[in-house]
C-alpha cells in the first residue's frame, strides 16, 4: 500500500511538471510573435490606392482620364490612382500650401502634377520625395531619368535639387495666318515685334492690330531671355530664392518696354490678355501662346485659312530667337507608407512612357519629354500629318540652356504686377523710364515680403 501511494505521488508530480514547462514554453512563445502580421510592402502583394492631383482640363483632360484609366485597368500590380482635378495649376499650389501650413500632412496627394507655382512650396514642404530621392531609393534607375531631353528636365530643378520629371512639356511659339501673308505679297514671315509694325502699316486689311497680347512673368522672361538677360537674380530663381530683379542695370527691361510701347503706339498692338478666339476669327495675323494650344488651333482653322507657326517673336533683330521652357512636372510625396511610395513611382514612370507622352502631345501640342516618345510612331505621324508641331520641337532643342524660366515664391502676385505695369505704362501714356522704376520696386517688395514672410 505505501509502495503504491508513493508511486500515484510521483506519478502527480510529473504531470505537475510537464503542465508547468507547457505553460512556460507557451508564454514564452507568445512573447517572442508578432501579435498580428506586418503589411507586405511588394506590389501586387494587397490593393493600395494612390491619390493623384491634376490639372488637365477641356480636351487634355480628357486625355487624362483616359490615361488613369488605362492604368488602373492594366497594371497588373493592384494599384488604384484615384485622380483628382484641383482646378488651375494656381489653385492646386493654392491648396497644396494651405494644407501644408496647417500641417495637414495626412490630406496632401501622393503625386501630384505641378507647374511653376508649385516649385517653391513642394521644395520647402517637408514631404517631397524629389527624383533625387527617387534615385537613391532604388525607386527609379539613371536610365530612365537619362532618357528625358534635357532642357525639359531642367527646368524642373531648383537650388540644385531634380524635384520632378516634365509630363506636358510645352514652349512659347507664335501662330500666324499663313493665308493673309502670302497675299500680301512678303517673301518672308516677319519674325520680331519690330516687324509687326511694318506688316501692319503695309496692309489696310489688318483691321484690329497685328497682335494681341499683355506681357506676363513667363513672356516677359522670354523676350528678357532673347537679349540675355534674367528677370531676377539666382538664374531666375532656379538656383534659390530669388532677391532682386536682374533686368534693369543691363538695360534689358528697358530695351523691350521702349519697343513694347512703340508697337502699341503704331497701332500694330492690342493691349488685351491673348485669344485665341481672335486668331481664329481671322482677325488677328498673328498669335503669341503656349505650344500646348496647337492641336485646338490647326483644327479651328483649317477650313478658314492656313495657320504657320514657328518660334516666339524675337524682340527686334538684334535679339537672339527662343524661349524658355514650360509646362507642368510630374512630383511624389512621402507619405511614409512604402506600398504607396512604390505605387506613385509605377504611376510616375507610366505617365512618362512612350505611349503615354506621345498619347497626350498628339492631342495637345505639348511635346513630349523623352527622346524615344518623341521617336515614337504615334508622334511622328502626327508631325507628318501637321508640321505645325515641329515649331515647339524645334525651339525647344535650339533654345539655348542659360533660359531659365521664373521661379519665385510669391509667383501670382508677381504675375498679375507684370501685367497690372506693363499694361498701365500704355494706357496712361507713361514714360518707359517710370515704368521700370516703378516695376524694380513693387516687384523688389513683392520678392522682400515673401522672404520676410517664409523665413
Amino acid at each position: 500500500m505505501k509502495k503504491t501511494l508513493t508511486a500515484i505521488i510521483a506519478l502527480l508530480l510529473s504531470v505537475l511538471m510537464l503542465a508547468s514547462c507547457g505553460a512556460a514554453s507557451g508564454n514564452t512563445s507568445s512573447e517572442t510573435q508578432p501579435s498580428e502580421p506586418e503589411q507586405s510592402t511588394e506590389l501586387g502583394s494587397t490593393d493600395v490606392t494612390i491619390t493623384f492631383w491634376h490639372s488637365a482640363s477641356d480636351q487634355a483632360g480628357v486625355i487624362m482620364d483616359e490615361i488613369v484609366k488605362s492604368f488602373n485597368e492594366t497594371n497588373g500590380k493592384n494599384i488604384t490612382v484615384n485622380a483628382v482635378y484641383q482646378g488651375q495649376y494656381s489653385d492646386a499650389t493654392s491648396l497644396l500650401q494651405t494644407m501644408l501650413s496647417a500641417k495637414n500632412y495626412s490630406d496632401l496627394p501622393d503625386i501630384m502634377q505641378t507647374d511653376a507655382t508649385g516649385k517653391v512650396p513642394y521644395y520647402n514642404s517637408g514631404r517631397a520625395l524629389t527624383i533625387d530621392d527617387a534615385l537613391s531609393r532604388g525607386l527609379i534607375d539613371s536610365a530612365y531619368v537619362g532618357n528625358f531631353i534635357p532642357a525639359a528636365l531642367s527646368n524642373w530643378k531648383f537650388s540644385n535639387v531634380q524635384l520632378g520629371v516634365p509630363f506636358a512639356t510645352s514652349t512659347t511659339v507664335t501662330f500666324y495666318n499663313k493665308t493673309l501673308i502670302d497675299s500680301m505679297g512678303w517673301d518672308h514671315i516677319p519674325e520680331s515685334l519690330t516687324d509687326l509694325t511694318a506688316i501692319y502699316n503695309a496692309d489696310p486689311s489688318i483691321e484690329k492690330a497685328a497682335l494681341q497680347a499683355i506681357p506676363n512673368t513667363p513672356s516677359l522672361a522670354n523676350w528678357l531671355g532673347q537679349d540675355g538677360s534674367y528677370l531676377v537674380d539666382q538664374n531666375n530663381g532656379t538656383e534659390g530664392n530669388a532677391t532682386k530683379l536682374e533686368c534693369i542695370d543691363n538695360g534689358a527691361l528697358e530695351k523691350f518696354l521702349t519697343v513694347w510701347k512703340e508697337l502699341y503706339e503704331s497701332g500694330a498692338l492690342l493691349n488685351e490678355d491673348t485669344s485665341k478666339d481672335t486668331f481664329i476669327a481671322g482677325n488677328i495675323p498673328f498669335l503669341i501662346t503656349s505650344s500646348s494650344n496647337t492641336a485646338a488651333i490647326v483644327s479651328a482653322t483649317e477650313e478658314s485659312f492656313e495657320t504657320g507657326a514657328m518660334g516666339m517673336l524675337k524682340v527686334d533683330d538684334s535679339s537672339a530667337a527662343g524661349a524658355t521652357v514650360s509646362g507642368s512636372c510630374i512630383v511624389l510625396f512621402d507619405s511614409g507608407d512604402d506600398l504607396k511610395i512604390k505605387a506613385s513611382a509605377e504611376f510616375l514612370k507610366y505617365l512618362t512612357s512612350d505611349d503615354v507622352q506621345a498619347k497626350f502631345a498628339s492631342g495637345t501640342g505639348y511635346i513630349p519629354g523623352t527622346y524615344s516618345s518623341v521617336d515614337s510612331a504615334e508622334y511622328q505621324k502626327v508631325i507628318e500629318e501637321h508640321p505645325q508641331y515641329k515649331a515647339a520641337y524645334e525651339q525647344l532643342m535650339s533654345t539655348p540652356e542659360n533660359m531659365k524660366s521664373v521661379t519665385v515664391g510669391p509667383s501670382a502676385d508677381f504675375y498679375y504686377a507684370i501685367i497690372d505695369s506693363v499694361s498701365g505704362m500704355l494706357s496712361n501714356n507713361a514714360s518707359v523710364e517710370d515704368t521700370v522704376a516703378g516695376m524694380n520696386d513693387q516687384l523688389t517688395l513683392l520678392l522682400e515680403e515673401y522672404a520676410r514672410n517664409n523665413s
